[in-house]
């Protein structure tokens, strides 16, 4: 499994994100590829905000769908979406665009940190799991657009 957390990948990411334009045409789903720029950036920040979490998470969720974050099998398409990285509003493409190769690029800089904290809904992951997951979901939407 590839990690954003590895020179491959994490250039391979910034080089598919780079592709990227306003007219990037979605493959499927409801996004636009701005309001997709904006999705993708909240994970990234859980991941490099790295704060301390209390959070029991949900056990449906940590034991039917934890695994398929970091594993070979792509997402199917149209899967749901939690609420809090849902958007109604057009965003500009422009300024989510850089943000979200801004947020890549913190990320693989703190890539050698020893402590991980869990994940407010999934739990505990490894570093390699961290990484994993991250590159995952911005494959899974990059492919959505096309890049």
């Amino acid at each position: 499994m590839k990690s954003l957390l590895t020179e491959d990948g994490y250039q391979e990411i910034k080089g598919r994100i780079e592709q990227l334009t306003e007219n990037s045409e979605k493959g499927w789903g409801k996004m636009s590829v701005g309001q997709m720029c904006w999705h993708c950036q909240y994970p990234l920040k859980l991941a490099i905000t790295n704060k301390p979490n209390t959070s029991k998470g949900n056990w449906f969720i940590k034991t039917f769908f934890k695994k398929s974050l970091y594993n070979d099998k792509p997402w199917r398409k149209n899967l749901p979406t939690a609420p809090q990285l849902k958007t109604k509003e057009n965003k500009d493409f422009s300024s989510e665009h850089e943000t979200l190769k801004s947020l890549v690029n913190e990320l693989y800089a703190v890539r050698d940190r020893d402590e991980w904290y869990p994940h407010p809904a999934f739990g505990t992951f490894t570093k390699e799991q961290w990484g994993q997951m991250q590159y995952k979901h911005l494959d899974h939407h990059l492919t959505q657009f096309g890049v």
